[in-house]
């Protein structure tokens, strides 16, 4: 299934976030920063990348059941959006 931006817009804006914050917590490692600053930085990083997969994932399921609803082929079954999401919790 082809990611569209009206699919993936704020799952993009979660992960140009995400990707601000990891450049902060390189830049707090290399000036040797607090562990306990760069830990919670380093978390808030990985939340955020999984709600970007999250939101990728349910936008996915909601473009099927769509694709179902009008009479149409869904793009993936939905036993392979399980697996995806799978793989993310």
């Amino acid at each position: 299934m082809e990611l569209t931006e009206s699919m993936v817009g704020d799952a993009v804006t979660r992960l140009r976030r995400a990707h601000g914050q990891l450049a902060g917590v390189i830049s707090m490692i290399e000036a040797g920063e607090d562990c306990v600053k760069v830990l919670t930085q380093l978390a808030a990083v990985s939340k955020a990348l999984d709600r970007a997969g999250f939101k990728i994932v349910a936008s996915g399921l909601k473009h099927c059941q769509d694709a179902e609803a009008r009479g149409e082929r869904a793009p993936m079954k939905l036993e392979e959006l399980e697996r995806l999401f799978l793989s993310l919790a």
